[in-house]
């Protein structure tokens, strides 16, 4: 039930590990700071992190007469968070589906939620272009997606990944809002200098190639990792940091380019 979300954008990746969901969580969370109301959906069936992101592992979901009551993140409820994480006992169980259920259960996530009025939702996918990804996009049909993001990482297996990722959005209409590049570069956490432990600006060059904008560039601080298990947001804790700086950014870059469509 998408009705009363006013933007839906997608987070997606070419392949596992670069730090999708951390992106999808801080990304929500700063979207919240900016006073909007935001809706974190996570259907990564392999890999549900988001409730341990958020510090949200053990919380009971619970039907209605409308479907799932998503759970929010504080008493504001300017946070809410649904996650097949929660539908698991604990966080070392694995999800042995074979497709059919998988994409059912896509399908429910995408369409049995009892989200309140939201200003953005945001909808963590699965890695790769496999049969989740074209669920979601058989269920946007229905709805308005304002588009994807999609996250690499500067090494050049993950961009080779990502280009595969850019032709799935091109062949089935996506619009891509954009890319960011995360985990460029090691931010030490005692002098802030930036090391560039695997290599940088591979986004932005994959950007260029694509003709997509390049939205930021995030590099690895220990500082931000310590945020995770919690809902605190990297612009409350770290205002200064590069990290909270870029964020800031992509918010003001999506949310102008999404008002404009």
């Amino acid at each position: 039930m998408l009705d009363k979300v006013k933007h839906v954008i997608l987070v997606l990746s070419g392949k596992g590990g670069v730090g999708k969901s951390t992106v999808s969580t801080q990304l929500a969370l700063a979207l919240k700071e900016h006073g909007l109301k935001v809706g974190l959906l996570d259907i990564d069936l392999c890999g549900p992190s988001v409730p341990y992101l958020l510090g949200l592992e053990g919380k009971e979901i619970y039907q209605c007469d409308e479907g799932w009551v998503p759970i929010y993140s504080s008493e504001d409820k300017m946070l809410s968070v649904m996650s097949i994480g929660f539908l698991l006992k604990n966080r070392n169980d694995a999800v042995i589906w074979r497709g059919p259920k998988k994409t059912m259960m896509i399908k429910q996530f995408l369409t049995d939620v009892k989200w309140d009025d939201l200003d953005y939702l945001i909808i963590d996918t699965p890695p790769g272009t496999s049969d989740e990804h074209i669920t979601v996009m058989e269920c946007m049909k229905e709805v308005k997606c304002d588009g994807a993001i999609i996250v690499t990482t500067p090494q050049q297996v993950a961009l080779d990944d990502v280009r595969k990722e850019i032709t799935f959005c091109k062949k089935t209409n996506i619009n891509i809002l954009g890319i960011i590049e995360n985990m460029s570069g090691f931010i030490c956490p005692h002098c802030t200098t930036c090391t560039n432990i695997f290599s940088s600006n591979g986004g932005v060059e994959l950007a260029k190639f694509a003709n997509v904008p390049h939205l930021g560039t995030l590099p690895i601080d220990p500082r931000v990792g310590v945020l995770s298990g919690t809902t605190l947001s990297v612009l409350t804790e770290l205002p200064d940091s590069t990290t909270a700086l870029t964020f800031k950014s992509i918010v003001a870059s999506l949310t102008k380019t999404v008002e404009a469509q």
